[in-house]
């Protein structure tokens, strides 16, 4: 497992879910009683606009980019899930559970998708740099957090362009373990005839092959001495062509891949199902269903890192307004009652406020590892990565 996987995996479906909700932002309809005669267009640009700017400019904070770009292990789904969950409530727009199922199931199988069928190990960081792109789109008229922006780039070219082709294939081959269960199926997947009925995707037969490499088709022999004696063709079954070029891995150039652009810029209608693969694997997933108190305090802290999270619920509801992922509210409302319920997360209500109770627990928390920064063999918490118990100390000394 590569300790340089997070950052990817966290920018990546940041990109995808930032992508789901300007296309749904963009299609929402605005209820008649907050429409206004004059004002109606203005009202649906500004609110999309400061949705974005907001998710961006949590998603991009300093402090939490600091902890996330250092080595360590993924967060567990549910951890990340949750962490998704928090940052699409980050501003005034508001998910019910269904649209949130849709929307992580719709960015995990994206990302999913774009990890097989990149044709390098090394084109992840292309497929990282066109999400960026499209998120310093997103903010090109606010310069404060294209700075932030800005920042990310810079810490992904100076960690990842140096990196080895077998590192990269370490986070490939740590990425796709992370999505193996998932077998989602996607209509725009299923009507490109890219996913089968099952939920798995299908791999081509054609098209260029990774930049360096030859089109099969050819095999040559040679002598003890290095010298070429003889070649045989055969027949690939495919349709290969050469790469042109190599994408660019600065901070502006042609990326060529388009493995993680936009594919939601042109308005089409998607809808998630759940394979029967995923049905089946519910014995598995309902390991995790019991509630940890340490997971939790986890949770709560990776919502202090992302700053500005602690905001607690509005008394009053109409403070936002509400997007919905599906054709109609009835979608929403039989997917939400639909969904087996060992399927869909929970979204835990995260305070990250320093009070007396607080930093008790958290030194209580903190007395379960030993100095060697290993949990003691009574803790019931397992995997935690060394910066979260750095942190965990030193919010509890403060």
């Amino acid at each position: 497992m590569s300790t340089r996987t997070l950052p990817l995996l966290f920018i990546n479906l940041g990109g995808e879910m930032l992508y789901i909700l300007d296309q749904r932002l963009r299609a929402q309809n605005i209820p008649s009683d907050k429409a206004k005669k004059a004002t109606v267009a203005g009202w649906i640009e500004e609110d999309r606009r400061r949705v974005m700017n907001d998710i961006i400019t949590t998603m991009f904070n300093k402090k939490f980019l600091e902890e996330l770009f250092k080595p360590q292990e993924l967060y567990s789904k549910k951890a990340l899930r949750t962490v998704f969950d928090r940052l699409a409530h980050a501003s005034i727009m508001r998910l019910n559970q269904a649209s949130m199922d849709k929307l992580y199931d719709l960015m995990t199988m994206a990302f999913k998708y774009q990890v097989l069928l990149c044709p390098r190990p090394k084109d992840i960081l292309l497929v990282t740099f066109n999400h960026m792109d499209a998120i310093k789109d997103f903010v090109r008229d606010t310069p404060s957090i294209l700075s932030q922006v800005d920042e990310t780039y810079r810490q992904l070219i100076e960690i990842y362009t140096p990196l080895s082709g077998g590192e990269f294939q370490l986070i490939r081959q740590t990425l796709l373990i992370f999505f193996q269960d998932m077998h989602i199926r996607v209509s725009i997947f299923l009507k490109d005839k890219v996913q089968n009925s099952n939920g798995r995707f299908v791999l081509p037969t054609s098209g260029p092959v990774p930049y360096g490499t030859h089109t099969p088709g050819l095999i040559r022999m040679f002598s003890c001495n290095g010298e070429e004696v003889k070649r045989t063709q055969f027949r690939d079954g495919g349709n290969y062509t050469s790469a042109l070029r190599e994408g660019s891995f600065e901070l502006f150039g042609d990326r060529v891949i388009k493995l993680g652009t936009n594919m939601y810029s042109v308005s089409r209608p998607v809808e998630t199902h759940m394979s029967g693969t995923s049905k089946n694997s519910s014995q598995h997933t309902k390991v995790n269903t019991i509630p940890n108190p340490l997971a939790k305090e986890e949770l709560n802290l990776l919502a202090k890192l992302m700053g500005g999270l602690e905001v607690q619920k509005p008394s009053n509801t109409d403070s936002g307004f509400r997007v919905n992922l599906f054709a109609t509210d009835e979608e929403e409302e039989e997917a939400l009652i639909s969904r087996p319920e060992e399927l869909s997360y929970e979204v835990i209500n995260i305070q990250a406020t320093k009070d007396k109770q607080a930093n008790a627990e958290l030194a209580k928390i903190m007395g379960e590892f030993t100095e060697a920064g290993e949990p003691s063999p009574s803790s019931s918490s397992k995997g935690m990565s060394e910066p979260l118990m750095s942190l965990w100390k030193s919010i509890a000394v403060g």
